[in-house]
């Protein structure tokens, strides 16, 4: 066991102005990360934040660490080409709605898909921001914006169900008010081997307020939030009477008492199961018909893309010995100009 670093928040809080607008949801989740990260007991130069563009791109420069502000919807393919050169290192990609799922989307697929050893918190405004209030592909039908103006047409991405499609082997949701819930979530994607996708409801307080307001509000936050637990029934409401139960494989909202409903009838959650197919079901669960699941959906392990790359590597190397770089920059038919 490696010596305890006794780090703390301060450790990791950079110089920098924070320029967010005031009430952000960003200063929340930047607050959250920055208790996280010292628990994990790596030495500060071991952790690196990569992000694109947006509002939430501006995150490495508040973190006392190394850090990358890359280009729109490439901050995954930055980090994995660093995760796999420098496994030693906990990489984090900050992005947002609109960098991971719009330009990034083929990026988002593949890294998830690859299983590369990366963390990713994606703020989930459903609005452009830094753009100034334009739709983003989470942006709901019939959203009016400055590029919408009567209304989007378009189907919301699920971002959740796309990371489960991609095969990411943890999948989480959490809300940046929801403090307590946020830092447990992040930690435990943080503690896993793999890649780990965390989407991170936040409020835009200037071209998108109240996003989620209907779910996260403390006065309804009960009774329209179900907090995914490992080995515990998915139930929910103020005295966690309600719960979800499955009947031929279809979810179904149920209260304890009524019709003969009791609490061993309420499903149990398991987010380490190798079938998807129960997670995924969760990860279309919408609010008002059901409850918006908030936690782990799936945690599981694989091996890395960079284990895997890595150890393909030394195998050739083995058989055929260490490569010859000047000679394949020269290939086999070369000839001299004079």
């Amino acid at each position: 066991m490696s010596a305890q670093l006794n780090l703390s928040r301060e450790d990791f809080v950079s110089d920098q102005e924070v320029r967010w607008c005031p009430g952000c949801g960003d200063y929340a989740i930047l607050a959250t990360v920055q208790r996280v990260v010292p628990k994990l007991n790596i030495p500060r130069e071991n952790f690196v934040f990569i992000s694109g563009i947006g509002c939430s791109s501006r995150f490495p420069y508040y973190m006392n660490t190394y850090g990358f502000h890359t280009i729109h919807g490439r901050a995954m393919t930055i980090s994995t080409g660093l995760a796999v050169s420098r496994p030693d290192l906990s990489i984090w990609v900050i992005t947002g709605d609109g960098d991971a799922l719009s330009i990034g989307g083929n990026h988002f697929i593949h890294c998830m898909r690859r299983n590369v050893n990366l963390n990713v918190l994606m703020f989930n405004n459903r609005i452009y921001g830094l753009t100034k209030g334009q739709y983003s592909p989470t942006s709901e039908v019939g959203k009016k914006t400055k590029s919408t103006p009567y209304g989007s047409v378009e189907q919301p991405v699920n971002a959740i169900s796309l990371a489960m499609a991609s095969e990411a082997t943890f999948i989480a949701r959490s809300f940046d008010v929801h403090t307590n819930h946020l830092g447990g979530v992040i930690q435990r994607a943080a503690e896993h081997k793999g890649m780990s996708f965390v989407e991170v409801y936040q409020n835009c307080n200037i071209f998108n307020d109240g996003a989620f307001k209907d779910i996260t509000e403390r006065s309804v936050r009960d009774d329209r939030v179900l907090e995914l637990e490992h080995g515990k029934p998915m139930l929910f409401g103020a005295e966690k009477k309600k719960g979800i139960c499955f009947e031929n494989g279809v979810p179904r909202v149920v209260k304890i008492g009524e019709n003969g409903v009791t609490e061993k009838d309420i499903a149990v959650h398991d987010e380490t199961g190798e079938n998807p197919a129960i997670a995924y079901m969760l990860s279309r669960l919408d609010y008002p018909e059901f409850p918006v699941p908030m936690g782990i959906f799936r945690n599981v392990l694989r091996p890395t893309y960079g284990e895997i790359v890595n150890e393909q590597v030394e195998s050739v190397k083995a058989q055929k010995g260490k490569g010859d770089l000047r000679k394949l920059l020269r290939g086999t038919d070369t000839w001299e100009v004079k």
